[in-house]
């Protein structure tokens, strides 16, 4: 069965695991995000509202099918990986 991507979802694609961070509205991709770090404070980012760099894998809809679901966050501030039984 093909996964069906649904943002704050986390998965692993190959050797990747991440949240699933946006979902294209056409259903030709989605992104898994593997990382996330602080920006360096200077005087651009100081006020700016987005703090953190994150690197995301782009998946297309041809690979869905090789994405496992491993399960779901319930706040976008969770940053601890689901546990697996």
């Amino acid at each position: 069965m093909t996964y069906q991507p649904v943002v704050n979802d986390y998965v692993q694609w190959g050797d990747n695991k991440g949240w699933v961070y946006y979902v294209d509205a056409m259903g030709e991709y989605f992104t898994i995000e593997i990382s996330v770090k602080d920006k360096p404070h200077c005087e651009y980012t100081k006020e700016h509202k987005h703090k953190k760099f994150h690197c995301c894998l782009i998946c297309h809809a041809a690979y869905w099918d090789n994405v496992e679901y491993i399960g779901k966050r319930t706040s976008v501030y969770e940053t601890e990986a689901p546990k697996v039984s």
